[in-house]
């Protein structure tokens, strides 16, 4: 299912309006950044505001290169990026690592190729690797399917794979969800994506031989993996720390645990 740029777990403006006319005092920030995470983000704060009704929190995406520009600008309070490294703008910033996230490499259940080497991941999208048959599949083109620039788990994906050029005939998508819309449609597809997003409609390839499973990542067996961040000016304070408090608590962890994603401890 495609999932929406931007979601705001918020109350109508309205009623924002009428509570600042009426004297009622509520606490709020904005999340913004990564699209990877998100929907864990978004888990996160709906149980959290569920327990805390005075409080409302909004969660946006946009890629972990608006997170932190958001962070830095004062646009979102908290911002989200799921990087292997965080760039040099990143070093006025605050950042906690909140959970790990697997990449996972996709190809749609049809597809006979169950295992490649990171070597041939990277040829096939730098588009040196052109066809299936190449890797013991079947006698057709691959589509390559990857995130936009600026996104997290693109960064993340090339940098671990030391892919510098990718192919020119890929095929952009703005989301993990609509790489795996885009994979689960087209059976000659490969796409990547955060292993918390997998479901039955796609199915992630082996790399050396270990799968994108949370005991693998766990593990050191499986290397695509990069952590994530919430990002602050400065110590996080107020709200904002209260949230990733939160998120770093034994609940707050297990909810990240369940929803797919490997905890920050």
């Amino acid at each position: 299912m495609k999932h929406s740029g931007t979601m705001q777990v918020v109350a109508c403006l309205a009623a924002a309006v009428c509570l600042a006319g009426c004297g009622g005092k509520r606490e709020a920030i904005t999340l913004a950044g990564s699209t990877a995470f998100q929907p864990f983000a978004e888990k996160l704060a709906s149980d959290y505001m569920a327990a805390h009704p005075e409080v409302r929190i909004t969660v946006q995406g946009g890629g972990s290169a608006v997170g932190i520009q958001s962070a830095l600008s004062g646009a979102a309070q908290v911002g989200m990026a799921d990087l292997v490294k965080l760039p040099p703008e990143a070093a006025n910033l605050t950042s906690t690592v909140v959970a790990r996230d697997g990449i996972a490499v996709v190809v749609h259940p049809s597809n006979a190729v169950s295992n490649m080497t990171p070597e041939q991941v990277r040829d096939v999208f730098s588009g040196k690797i052109g066809n299936w048959s190449e890797l013991g599949g079947s006698d057709a083109p691959i589509t390559v399917v990857s995130r936009e620039a600026g996104s997290g788990t693109r960064t993340s994906f090339e940098q671990i794979v030391g892919l510098e050029n990718l192919t020119a005939d890929a095929l952009i998508q703005d989301s993990n969800g609509t790489v795996r819309e885009t994979v689960a449609n087209d059976a000659r597809a490969v796409g990547y994506l955060s292993h918390g997003l997998l479901n039955e409609r796609i199915r992630d390839v082996a790399l050396d031989g270990h799968r994108c499973t949370n005991p693998e990542i766990a593990a050191g067996g499986y290397t695509l993996v990069r952590p994530v961040f919430l990002l602050t000016q400065g110590a996080p304070q107020g709200l904002s720390k209260t949230f990733i408090d939160y998120v770093l608590s034994a609940e707050g962890q297990k909810t990240i645990e369940v929803s797919g994603l490997i905890p920050a401890r």
